[in-house]
């Protein structure tokens, strides 16, 4: 297949792994790959890295999500909730419930498929911008919006760059874990390149290409502490965050070769972001891992009680296990990852 962009962004890695790739950096998640990972585990014990579906509560870290809505299916006028099969069989005793979700991919726990975020950008050297995603992927064509007019919202479709590209993959192999929480407390601190050197430096940590790097910043712990009543002047001014920003932050992303980058956060970058100049991405760190880079995005994941295990134990590396949902056209995922030491 031919590339379907004649120049592509700077910084970018597009084509590297094909003209129709769909999966960036996850190709790094090789065979070999997932035998060091495997490697990592010492003691056969496991690690939910999950919030509760439910949490943070609200809708006070994004309007446009809202907690899941939880409810029974029908059968017939019925509830089909603890109901007694006998209503339509006396001789059967069998008592069922059977559910459904209405659930916002992107809530609580999650995945960003690289179809989350694009970008307008000048692909066919034309001289006109027009809005792409990773490896060049077209909006309306491959990345398909609303089929309806004004308020209908159905229709949408990521035909390529969906998340169950992502889920196929299977989405397993060696984490290592970054724990700024231990060096930054629960303040608000934008870590950019210098900060997160040192760290790694002073907890001698390595970052190796193809490796799930983690951010430990501890700010799903304190929402689990609200109680799915996050109070809105805490939870965004709290904990650390990458500064997008940082041209040489984003650069050491490139040159590491991670796999996918994930935090405990609401976002991985702090947003907003810091200003910047001319025309630009409202979400630069976002922009530069799914757009350019093809690298997932992790976010609100729960690592505290992963983080503290590698701490007492002089870790920083274990196996990660995290799919997301094999749900085709979806821009992201709530996932269940687990960490096995």
């Amino acid at each position: 297949m031919t590339a379907r962009w004649t120049q592509r962004p700077p910084g970018s890695n597009w084509g590297d792994f094909g003209a129709d790739d769909e999966n960036g950096q996850l190709n790094l998640l090789t065979a070999e790959r997932v035998l060091q990972a495997v490697a990592e585990v010492k003691e056969g014990r496991v690690f939910c890295l999950s919030l509760p579906l439910d949490y943070p509560g609200g809708s006070v870290l994004n309007p446009r999500r809202s907690a899941p809505r939880h409810f029974a299916t029908r059968r017939g006028e019925r509830a089909n909730f603890i109901l007694p099969l006998k209503i339509e069989n006396p001789d059967f005793t069998d008592v069922v419930c059977d559910d459904a979700v209405l659930l916002h991919t992107q809530y609580s726990t999650q995945w960003d498929a690289l179809s989350h975020v694009g970008g307008m950008f000048d692909g066919d050297g034309d001289g006109e911008a027009e809005a792409l995603f990773y490896n060049g992927w077209r909006a309306g064509e491959d990345i398909r919006g609303p089929s309806g007019q004004g308020d209908d919202l159905e229709g949408t479709y990521a035909a390529r760059l969906g998340i169950e590209k992502m889920a196929a993959r299977c989405v397993q192999g060696r984490g290592v874990m970054v724990d700024l929480h231990a060096h930054f407390g629960a303040a608000r601190e934008v870590v950019g390149y210098d900060a997160l050197m040192r760290v790694l430096q002073a907890d001698k940590v390595t970052v190796e290409a193809g490796d799930m790097l983690c951010l430990h910043t501890g700010f799903a712990s304190l929402l689990l502490t609200m109680n799915r009543r996050p109070d809105p002047a805490r939870v965004h001014d709290a904990c650390a965050v990458l500064d997008g920003r940082d041209a040489k932050l984003l650069q050491w992303i490139s040159d590491s070769g991670i796999a996918v980058l994930i935090a405990d956060n609401y976002a991985v970058e702090g947003l907003p972001a810091r200003p910047g100049s001319g025309c630009h991405a409202s979400m630069p760190l976002h922009e530069h891992c799914l757009f350019k880079l093809g690298v997932h995005l992790g976010e609100l994941w729960y690592l505290s009680e992963l983080a503290s295990y590698l701490r007492e134990s002089g870790r920083f590396r274990f196996l990660l296990t995290a799919p997301p949902l094999r749900l085709p056209g979806a821009v992201g995922s709530p996932a269940t990852p687990v960490a096995t030491v």
